[in-house]
């Protein structure tokens, strides 16, 4: 059993993010999903990039930090899209995080990275916000660093595929994913 912290997508906190975390719960995990935003989630990634920009990065990365407050030191960090960049960006300041698991996203600093950290990504195969080779410059970095890098392709899939409220869900790669993740 694990204490993870799941951040959500750019969207807000939706219904999949709380799917999410009631099957790492079902699995035996402590979950928390924080809402970075405090406001509903949007109905479109437009709309939620203006939510974040109205926000500010700063402030949600804050509110983050607040949410991890009181968990352990080796709590996983966690997150969907915008929410992996966010768990990446914690990991500096959770040196004993027990992992990073970065769904739709990559996410995390090669320089915070301590040897044998199990890092997962799932991630579309190609995806509009991780360009192939940002990707591969990113995988290389990590391993470089010492992570214990585990990642998960999924070709021919729209960028939130685990998502089934979104047009771009993919019932058949969100079935491939879900049992990676939980093991």
């Amino acid at each position: 059993m694990r204490h993870v912290v799941l951040f959500h997508s750019v969207y807000g906190l939706r219904p999949a993010v709380r799917a999410a975390a009631e099957r790492m719960r079902a699995a035996g995990h402590q979950v928390t999903t924080p809402d970075l935003y405090g406001v509903p989630p949007a109905e479109s990634v437009e709309e939620g990039f203006a939510v974040l920009d109205k926000i500010g990065q700063e402030a949600v990365l804050d509110r983050a930090r607040a949410a991890l407050r009181d968990l352990p030191p080796e709590t996983v960090l966690a997150g969907f899209s915008m929410g992996a960049g966010v768990a990446g960006a914690l990991l500096a300041e959770r040196p004993d995080a027990a992992g990073l698991l970065l769904l739709h996203g990559t996410g995390g600093a090669p320089d915070a990275v301590r040897p044998g950290l199990p890092v997962q990504l799932h991630l579309a195969d190609p995806d509009p916000y991780d360009a192939p080779d940002e990707v591969d410059e990113w995988q290389r970095a990590m391993t470089d660093a010492g992570a214990d890098l585990t990642v998960f392709p999924y070709p021919g899939v729209g960028h939130l595929f685990t998502d089934p409220d979104l047009a771009e869900y993919s019932p058949a790669a969100s079935t491939a994913a879900w049992p990676r993740v939980l093991a």
